[in-house]
């Protein structure tokens, strides 16, 4: 594997992000993996196994439980954490939450820019690979960005940058 390889399978998360992917591990490794444990020796203890609905669905959770935990190692693997005691607030960065108003609708939102494993919209957390995450990288407060997607061009200016979220939930 040459370096832009390995550059490409870096995931860039915040230490919030890893934590939560090593929990998820440490969970499905110990508490998940011995439950399904349990319910194939109940299942197999039924009798035959050629028509036993119960061990086939335990033997499923077990591959997507297996799959799961092999997807998390590699991800964990390739791991980059942003420091975030060093991000800059004069740019938008990975870590970094950005109040934006939307010109167009004249409505402002707030979002925590974060890897793509820790993307989560509902949340308020987007990708740095997102459309507005790949447009708002980098750009300052003041700045206009467009935001190029399929439906058209987007116009957002950048409010502020800070490490904290500013808008309270009503």
């Amino acid at each position: 594997m040459d370096a832009t390889e390995s550059e490409e399978k870096m995931n860039i998360m915040t230490a919030e992000g890893l934590a939560k992917l090593q929990e998820e591990l440490q969970y499905r490794k110990d508490t998940e993996r011995e439950a399904i444990k349990v319910k194939i020796k109940e299942a197999r203890d039924m009798g035959d196994l050629s028509e036993n609905a119960e061990y086939d669905a335990a033997k499923d959770k077990q591959a997507e439980n297996e799959g799961r935990i092999a997807e998390l190692e590699e991800i964990l693997k390739h791991v980059q954490v942003v420091d975030e005691s060093e991000i800059n607030t004069d740019v938008v960065n990975v870590g970094s939450y950005v109040r934006l108003l939307d010109v167009e609708l004249d409505e402002e939102t707030e979002y925590k820019l974060v890897g793509s494993i820790e993307a989560d919209s509902l949340s308020g957390k987007i990708s740095n690979e997102s459309p507005v995450g790949r447009a708002i990288f980098h750009a300052k407060v003041g700045d206009t960005v467009t935001v190029e997607t399929e439906a058209g061009e987007f116009p957002y200016k950048i409010l502020g940058i800070s490490l904290e979220p500013t808008q309270k939930d009503a």
